[in-house]
């Protein structure tokens, strides 16, 4: 047989599952050349060639083609190494819940520097809005429509906010991510009741979600396109991100930035920032600009 196509969706134990363009699936090994350290580590999401060994039932990865985009972040537990989370995204949907577990928008703000600084478009979508009332959450979340982004209201128990949803993941790449417990994978059995994936309770305990999903696993969408849904994440951590590019990563700073007195401008303390002068004037969120701070001094603490 030829060597074959295809997108990895997903991988264990060394073994991983590649989607041909034909639509078959083919589990495969990475061949030994590609293992090396110099190598591309293999994730969900890369464009890959495969060849049969020996006989139509195993299969090996025997080249990565070149990626058109990464969703990275630092690797947990305090690394310093990139995790590539998944490869050949489209955007980034960001999940969060209006309640159970309590939204803390400062970590919904890391999440979307972390799309931005991947350069990738983002999306936020509110579940569970029948806990807390629509007009209530809105209100709550207000600042991410004035920053620009797209924020879907949605309750897989109502099925408010669902077809919008939809619409927008369809013929696209889409990771799809947030804190644990916020309901992405009832969300996307919602969107997509043939995914069928796990779904763990919210532990009242700690207010957190317990881990349902173990590693990003892309799913092809029967109207066009994929979805990867990544594990919840209890921490976010940046990778290749600098003080000095932050401010491009907040998209309402943007019509500000060229304003500013030095083209350097930290939007922290210097005069004649025009950033800061839109907050004051509550052109820019406060809140979100708090965000930017605190980023900010995290970043320079790291770097």
């Amino acid at each position: 047989m030829p060597a074959e196509r295809g997108v990895v969706l997903r991988g264990t134990g060394g073994v991983w599952v590649v989607r041909t363009a034909g639509g078959e699936t083919r589990e495969s090994a990475l061949r030994g050349r590609l293992k090396q350290p110099a190598q591309i580590k293999l994730a969900v999401g890369d464009d890959v060639v495969v060849e049969p060994q020996g006989g139509d039932t195993v299969w090996a990865i025997v080249e990565i083609l070149p990626r058109r985009s990464v969703l990275a972040r630092r690797a947990p537990g305090g690394g310093h190494g990139e995790r590539v989370v998944a490869a050949n995204v489209d955007q980034v949907i960001v999940v969060f819940a209006a309640a159970q577990p309590e939204p803390h928008l400062r970590m919904l703000d890391r999440f979307l520097v972390v799309a931005e600084a991947n350069e990738l478009d983002a999306q936020v979508v509110v579940n569970k809005i029948d806990l807390a009332g629509l007009e209530a959450t809105r209100a709550r979340f207000a600042d991410y429509p004035r920053a620009g982004y797209v924020v879907h209201f949605a309750s897989v128990r109502t099925g408010e906010g669902l077809d919008a949803l939809r619409e927008s993941l369809a013929g696209r790449t889409s990771a799809v991510s947030g804190p644990s417990g916020v309901g992405k994978s009832s969300l996307l059995n919602a969107l997509y009741p043939g995914l069928d994936l796990r779904v763990g309770a919210v532990s009242e305990a700690v207010n957190k979600g317990r881990h349902t999903t173990v590693g990003a696993w892309l799913h092809p969408l029967p109207d066009g396109g994929f979805v990867a849904d990544t594990p919840g994440l209890r921490e976010v951590g940046f990778w290749g991100l600098t003080p000095a590019i932050l401010g491009t990563c907040f998209p309402e700073f943007r019509p500000w930035r060229e304003h500013c007195r030095f083209a350097d401008c930290t939007h922290r303390m210097e005069p004649g920032c025009a950033v800061r002068a839109a907050v004051e004037r509550g052109e820019i969120s406060a809140a979100r600009y708090d965000s930017y701070t605190r980023l900010f001094a995290e970043l320079t603490h790291d770097s």
